[in-house]
């Protein structure tokens, strides 16, 4: 689990903020008008404000690309590179996810220089998207073969919008990702974007697993509540709890972010 104390050396339950990328071309609430450079304005005053927050980090996501794609395509692909590559920050760690394709997102973390990337690589999915059959193997021959074996691969073992099709626990199926994926990190999540776990799931996770694997509060983070999870959690991402009305496909409220990292930090 090295890759992540590498990432942050000297933080203990680092925070990391969401970049939500608007639609991007091709999808059905794309803003033809601004076009990609309206893409990158957004994401940038989002980041500034992140960052002049105090977050420890910044994951990038196509959030915008309602309904979501298993399979992403060649224009997303390169779309998000270059929104990434111009707004990524300059003096923290940065992160990439894609939803929901991990393939794509590994491609964007090769093409960016990214530390990490988010995605679900394992187990059996009914999902918003269809059947879902994630592939840890291939991933990680590919970041192989990228010459990428420092970037860190955080698994989400509790996907939104899905739910298993077998009937292990998530503390169980964060056990196999960690021993036969090679997860770098686990991730637990609720139901959607901006809905908590229940935080008996992120504990039994976090009991579940050797103390060395780190284990993120993934969906949910809130101001109000973020206490009693990093009780278990190693640290959190957080998107919509930080952006106006804490409506998930807002833009970043300066007010929000303070209030988080304010309550974040206290505990």
């Amino acid at each position: 689990m090295t890759r992540f104390r590498d990432i942050f050396p000297a933080v203990a339950k680092p925070l990391i903020a969401m970049a939500h990328v608007p639609p991007l071309p091709g999808t059905p609430l794309y803003d033809e008008q601004r076009g990609v450079q309206g893409l990158i304005d957004n994401v940038k005053r989002d980041t500034e404000i992140l960052l002049e927050g105090g977050f420890d980090a910044v994951l990038f996501c196509n959030e915008g690309d309602r309904p979501y794609q298993l399979h992403a395509g060649l224009e997303a692909s390169a779309v998000m590179t270059r929104v990434v590559t111009e707004c990524r920050p300059d003096d923290r760690p940065f992160g990439v996810d894609f939803l929901w394709d991990a393939q794509c997102a590994l491609a964007i973390a090769v093409g960016t220089g990214a530390h990490f990337m988010r995605e679900v690589v394992t187990g059996s999915w009914e999902s918003d998207m269809g059947a879902w059959t994630p592939d840890a193997a291939t991933l990680l021959r590919n970041r192989r073969s990228f010459g990428r074996d420092d970037l860190a691969i955080f698994a989400n073992v509790t996907p939104e919008f899905a739910s298993s099709t077998g009937s292990r626990t998530p503390a169980s199926m964060a056990r196999s990702t960690v021993v036969s994926s090679l997860a770098d990190v686990i991730l637990v999540s609720g139901p959607m974007a901006g809905s908590e776990p229940d935080v008996e799931v992120v504990a039994e996770v976090r009991a579940a697993l050797d103390p060395a694997v780190p284990v993120l509060l993934n969906t949910g983070a809130k101001a109000a509540t973020i206490a009693q999870y990093l009780k278990y959690a190693d640290g959190c991402v957080v998107g919509s709890d930080l952006k106006r009305d804490g409506y998930t496909w807002n833009e970043v409220d300066a007010q929000r972010v303070a209030r988080f990292i304010d309550a974040a930090r206290s505990v």
